[in-house]
């Protein structure tokens, strides 16, 4: 699908269940702003589907609001975060370069200039969607501030879960597992070099306990694999869904505690030195990792990605990061 040189096409949740594509019409940029045309984006997919379910929550509907989203939940809205693209036209420095924008799916957009962070030599254009992933995970270890020795679990071996342990394999830890009930994750451990182990062969005594499974049953198994005194850090977001937790046994006498990391704000360990850009900066760089790769689990078209978006919804088409190519 080619637009015309004032014209875009978008991606749009018209209401819960029903996604498409709608023409809009580009205007032209601005002294300080940039045309990028898109090359990859991907799918935030815990995030996205509940936006495409319709289970954004209404007294949080703003804070869940993307930088540049259009329209309001429960829809019609275009939502998304994840976006490369190469800048058309714009300031001198920006033509020509491969960037990272926190825009929706959109084949050719026009935002400020200083909402693109350049993607650093040697860092391939469809590795750098994981851009969000990994800057989520990034500020996630900030929270959880893991240390020499530690003993430390990942439970839920999705996108974000995945991120936080390809981060965490290179830290100097006593003992590392990626923990989900899904076999076909395999795969993506093996590939990351970490030890896949199904929740109930887990090992506990563990100092820290990355959760992000979206599941009640995941953050309770969190909860027991706990040594004394420990902490999960919770990366799930649930959306209109409720969480029950076994808090009347064991969790005062041993003094657990369950800590929720999000991305929205800079952790607070680090609030005082780094701002929104230095970090996502940083998650560009470490992108270098050829290892991040084994997260990109598929790709479509983007002239599919509202049946792409359904099937991802439906079960039927398993993904960690799952790319769209324009």
């Amino acid at each position: 699908m080619m637009a015309e040189s004032n014209e875009a096409t978008s991606y749009w949740t018209l209401a819960p269940g029903h996604g498409a594509l709608r023409a809009e019409v580009l205007r032209a940029p601005g002294p300080a702003e940039a045309l990028v045309r898109t090359q990859h984006s991907a799918i935030s997919k815990g995030t996205e589907l509940l936006v495409y379910k319709g289970l954004v929550p209404s007294e949080i509907a703003a804070t869940m609001r993307a930088p540049f989203q259009a329209g309001d939940f429960p829809g019609p809205v275009k939502y998304g975060y994840l976006s490369v693209g190469v800048v058309e036209q714009g300031p001198a420095a920006l033509v020509g370069r491969a960037v990272f924008c926190l825009h929706p799916h959109q084949d050719r957009y026009v935002v400020p200039a200083n909402a693109l962070t350049l993607i650093p030599e040697g860092v391939p254009s469809r590795r750098a969607t994981l851009a969000g992933a990994v800057e989520t995970a990034v500020n996630a270890l900030w929270d959880a501030g893991p240390r020499l020795g530690d003993r430390v679990a990942v439970v839920g071996a999705g996108m974000i879960g995945c991120a936080v342990t390809a981060l965490l394999r290179t830290f100097p830890l006593q003992r590392l597992q990626l923990v989900d009930v899904d076999p076909a994750r395999q795969q993506v451990a093996t590939s990351l070099g970490v030890e896949l182990v199904d929740p109930t062969d887990a090992l506990g005594d563990c100092d820290v306990v990355i959760h992000a499974s979206a599941t009640s049953a995941g953050l309770r198994r969190s909860l027991e694999l706990l040594g004394d005194e420990g902490e999960v850090i919770e990366l799930s977001w649930y959306g209109a869904n409720e969480v029950s937790l076994p808090l009347g046994s064991v969790f005062h006498p041993r003094r657990l505690s369950v800590r929720a990391s999000q991305v929205g704000e800079v952790a607070a360990s680090r609030r005082a030195r780094r701002s929104r850009a230095d970090r996502l900066a940083l998650a560009l760089d470490l992108l270098h990792d050829d290892a991040f790769d084994a997260l990109i689990s598929g790709s479509s078209p983007f002239a599919e990605l509202p049946e792409t978006m359904q099937l991802l919804a439906d079960g039927e088409l398993p993904a960690l990061c799952h790319v769209i190519d324009y």
